[in-house]
């Protein structure tokens, strides 16, 4: 099953969500990102997370949701509502969720206010891939109602 982590940019919650859920998935899963005005570059604050987190940012870049080497089975939207971001919404016969994360890259302050709220970001998303595959997901493939019922849950949770 393949899992794209979508927003517009492709720079930073999109990315780490990307990257820890390919951190954390078991074998046949797959994350990926794009976003719909893919930014070209990913921020570095979300790399420098997680490499502190210990999650291999290899082979990462911000692209566009027409260059996906693959369909995506799930859609995740991540984008926030607080600065009235429009959330791209993905065409195809997908299913679709959102789990809207506030944008890190427009927090304003110092570093340790800005790498902060990187890490609420982070956060956020990590719990939520935790929560993902905690789920009985070979019964759940089998049960589309079901599996969107609790994509929409997920997308609620907090840590």
């Amino acid at each position: 099953m393949n899992v794209l982590f979508l927003c517009t940019g492709n720079s930073c919650r999109s990315v780490l969500g990307e990257a820890t859920f390919n951190h954390l998935a078991p074998a046949g899963w797959r994350g990926l990102s794009a976003g719909s005005k893919p930014t070209g570059k990913i921020h570095p604050r979300s790399l420098a997370l997680l490499a502190r987190e210990g999650i291999s940012t290899e082979g990462y870049y911000s692209k566009s949701w027409n260059d996906l080497p693959v369909t995506p089975d799930i859609v995740l939207s991540v984008c926030g509502n607080a600065a009235n971001e429009t959330c791209p919404a993905y065409l195809g016969p997908v299913m679709r969720s959102h789990w809207g994360v506030e944008d890190p890259a427009h927090v304003e302050g110092t570093d340790e206010e800005i790498d902060a709220a990187f890490m609420v970001a982070y956060r956020i998303l990590r719990h939520r891939i935790e929560q993902f595959f905690a789920l009985p997901l070979e019964e759940l493939k089998n049960d589309p109602e079901r599996l969107k019922a609790e994509l929409d849950r997920i997308g609620t949770l907090l840590p």
